[in-house]
C-alpha cells in the first residue's frame, strides 16, 4: 500500500461581493445577511488541499509547480480585483449568491478539473476573515 500525503498551498485574492437577492425587499435582505447586504470586500485566503501517493522518486506527491499554475489561473486571476457580483456572470443579481460555501464549490469544480492524473481534492477552504471560513471537502 502506498502512502497518501496531503500538500496544501494558500493563496490570496482581494475581492468585493454582496450577499442579497433581488426578489427580496431591503429590509428581508438586511434581515438574512446583515451588513454583508450591502457590497464590501475582503482579502481572502483561499487554502487548496491535496491528496497523492508520494512519488519515491521525488518525494512528492503533487507536482507544486502544476498546482500553483492551476490556483493562479482558476482562483485568483479568476478572483482578485474583482466585484464578484458584477464581474462574474454565476454570481449575477439572481443567480448564486456568493457566499464562502459557494466560492468553495466553484473552486472545487474548476481546480478539479485540471488536476493532473494522481492527484485529488482532498479540501478547499475559502476564509473571509480571521473568523470566518467556509470548507468543502468533496462530500455530496
Amino acid at each position: 500500500m502506498s502512502p497518501i500525503a496531503y500538500l496544501t498551498r494558500t493563496v490570496e485574492f482581494t475581492a468585493a461581493h454582496r450577499l442579497f437577492r433581488p426578489d427580496w425587499s431591503a429590509e428581508r435582505n438586511a434581515h438574512a445577511f446583515g451588513a454583508a447586504a450591502t457590497s464590501h470586500s475582503h482579502v481572502y485566503r483561499c487554502a487548496v488541499t491535496l491528496a497523492g501517493v508520494v512519488d519515491p522518486a521525488t518525494g512528492a506527491a503533487a507536482d507544486l509547480g502544476a498546482f500553483d499554475r492551476i490556483l493562479a489561473e482558476e482562483v485568483v486571476a479568476r478572483f482578485d480585483g474583482r466585484d464578484i457580483n458584477r464581474d462574474l456572470a454565476e454570481y449575477a443579481p439572481g443567480r448564486t449568491l456568493p457566499t464562502g460555501e459557494a466560492l468553495c464549490l466553484d473552486i472545487w469544480t474548476r481546480v478539479a478539473a485540471r488536476l493532473p492524473a494522481g492527484s485529488r481534492l482532498a479540501c478547499v477552504r475559502v476564509q473571509e476573515d480571521a473568523s470566518l471560513y467556509a470548507e468543502y471537502r468533496g462530500e455530496v
